[in-house]
């Protein structure tokens, strides 16, 4: 039997109905409960949580009735849910092992799905690699199944609906009382995802004025990638331009991603909330740290970083690389320039709930326009633009493309003078003018990524230009 089963960066995604099916979750489901036997873990819960997508809530009991069959006590949140959320409650309740369904940001023809590890964490390679493999040698009699009604009858799985845990450990870690001399208006576009009961609550608890759009439950998305980026969230632009708001709040498909509009209606780049962030947690809040970025993601924070006194660590894609350097090195924030980023002491995964939260908590105590906020920190810290590019190639030229790329080096001259190049993920060349240049293939699609970061956006631009002569990319 093929291997159709293949996690990436972001989990396993595939295409419903072609390999993501209800025989190949089932599989992932019995690898997962083989391995938990194996650790002699199964008297700790295993939580299963999903999102919004097509047949998300039936994936997800399917797998529920497979960990049951094999004598595991199943805590399902039983409404569609954030990832940081399911993440959180794998720490809360110390489970062992955790499971979402959810594709994310990817288009509405995926589904997925994400292992989490004790703490709540993202499982690494060494975990998610046997898991695969044991899946993928599964056949149909290999799988233990016990119909819901059953398993619920004998307790062998839990029903939970309330987001309130979650809501409050956020509502825990704000400021809720200048939040609420603030009276700030916030306009909320869920994209037809899992945010809006959470983002909606927080934000009324303290009192914001709070409009939504894009609220309802759409597999389809609008039509759209449910990724918030410049091209997709201009409808939250125009809403936060008339509404006069301060600042407009976006998260993606399973919520763990973040985009914004401030009060001007202009995009914030993901490296820009990253560097927001950064910068209040130190400044305002007085925290004490470095910070983490993923190789794809602006030095800016490294100049914030340097002066503070603070490192700022670098590590390949894919958040578990974040989440464990900053475990490592008790850094205060760490963070991608796709979107994801988490705090200190919240849980060890990307969490745009979160970090809406505290965006909304850092305009209200520094009482200026989030704008204003952001000029602030150009004046100081200088400006860096980052221009991407995806690139689509045959399947079959995957491998020479590699070889090409990974192997012989072989790259554009891109009339620079260069400072090292580093292959720690796919190959970055680091000019000596501070910009950088970096070319990987994407874990969870069939893409070729290409980030540049330059002190303007036409030098950027150049650099990519080179890279799709070179490889002679349409």
């Amino acid at each position: 039997m093929a291997d159709e089963i293949e996690f990436g960066t972001g989990g396993w995604r595939a295409i419903i109905a072609d390999t993501f099916t209800r025989f190949n979750v089932e599989r992932v489901a019995q690898a997962l409960s083989d391995r938990i036997h194996d650790e002699n873990q199964q008297q700790r819960p295993v939580v299963i949580g999903y999102d919004q997508r097509f047949l998300s809530p039936e994936f997800a009991w399917w797998a529920a009735e497979v960990l049951a069959a094999n004598g595991l006590t199943v805590r399902i949140i039983d409404r569609p849910a954030p990832t940081p959320m399911i993440m959180w409650t794998v720490r809360d309740l110390d489970c062992a092992y955790g499971m979402a369904v959810t594709a994310s940001h990817n288009p509405a023809t995926y589904n997925g799905l994400k292992v989490f590890t004790e703490g709540g964490r993202d499982a690494k390679v060494e975990i998610t690699e046997p898991i695969q493999r044991r899946a993928n040698s599964i056949g149909p009699s290999d799988i233990k199944r016990v119909h819901r009604a059953d398993a619920l009858r004998d307790g062998l799985v839990e029903v939970q609906t309330s987001m309130n845990w979650y809501i409050d450990a956020i509502l825990d870690h704000v400021d809720l009382e200048a939040i609420r001399h603030a009276h700030l208006k916030v306009v909320l576009d869920p994209m037809f995802g899992v945010s809006r009961t959470c983002l909606q609550t927080i934000l009324m608890t303290a009192r914001c004025d709070v409009d939504t759009i894009h609220e309802r439950r759409d597999t389809l998305f609008g039509g759209r990638l449910p990724s918030p980026n410049s091209k997709t969230l201009q409808a939250l632009t125009q809403e936060v331009v008339e509404r006069g708001a301060d600042i407009g709040i976006a998260t993606d498909g399973d919520a763990d991603r973040l985009g914004i509009i401030d009060d001007q209606g202009h995009f914030l780049h993901p490296n820009q909330i990253l560097v927001l962030l950064y910068t209040y947690l130190l400044e305002d809040k007085g925290w004490k740290g470095g910070c983490v970025r993923n190789l794809a993601t602006t030095h800016l924070l490294d100049r914030v970083a340097e002066a503070h006194g603070q490192t700022c660590y670098e590590v390949p894609v894919g958040f578990k690389w974040v989440s464990s350097k900053m475990a490592e090195t008790g850094a205060v924030i760490g963070g991608e320039s796709s979107g994801g980023l988490t705090v200190k002491g919240h849980i060890a995964g990307k969490d745009g709930v979160y970090a809406g939260t505290l965006l909304v908590e850092m305009i209200a105590k520094r009482g200026k326009k989030l704008s204003q906020i952001y000029a602030d920190i150009e004046e100081r810290y200088g400006r860096l633009e980052m221009v991407e590019d995806d690139f689509s190639f045959a399947s079959e030229d995957k491998e020479a493309l590699k070889k090409r790329i990974y192997e012989e080096k072989d790259l554009p001259d891109f009339g620079l003078e260069i400072d090292h190049i580093s292959d720690m993920d796919g190959v970055k060349v680091y000019f000596a003018n501070g910009g950088w240049i970096i070319v990987r293939f994407s874990g969870t699609e069939p893409l070729l990524r290409v980030f540049c970061e330059m002190p303007d956006a036409e030098m950027a631009r150049a650099c990519i230009d080179e890279v799709v002569e070179h490889y002679q990319f349409e």
